[in-house]
């Protein structure tokens, strides 16, 4: 499966976007989908994951109260409100799915890795 994230863009602080994850080539119903965000000069992180059917959401601490994962399995796509933005929320968000089950974080678990979409939170 591959995923492709879109959605991003400039915004100012307390600010919301939702970025959007769509799958080709395959159903996203047997896999759980997670988000993932790179800001310049770090690691990719974990931001979200939900559960391929049940829709049980698992999130980064730096993010809990603030972003919301959801995902409709009709239409093969998974969401990502983010509520709230601060200039740290400032990365290159991914989505990425797993078979994996529980909660599971790391990025070697996630494949189908398409380009990120930009988001930009200003002060």
């Amino acid at each position: 499966v591959q995923l492709q994230a879109s959605g991003g863009g400039l915004v100012q602080a307390g600010d919301s976007l939702r970025l959007s994850c769509a799958a080709s080539g395959r159903t996203l119903t047997n896999y759980h989908v997670g988000w993932f965000r790179q800001a310049p000069g770090k690691e990719r992180e974990f931001v979200a994951r939900i559960h391929r059917s049940n829709g049980a959401t698992s999130y980064a601490d730096s993010v809990k109260g603030r972003f919301a994962i959801s995902r409709s399995n009709i239409k093969n796509t998974v969401w990502l409100q983010m509520n709230n933005l601060k200039p740290e929320d400032t990365a290159v968000y991914y989505c990425a799915a797993t078979t994996v089950a529980g909660y599971v974080t790391e990025m070697k678990y996630y494949y189908g890795w398409g380009q990120g979409t930009q988001v930009t939170v200003s002060s």
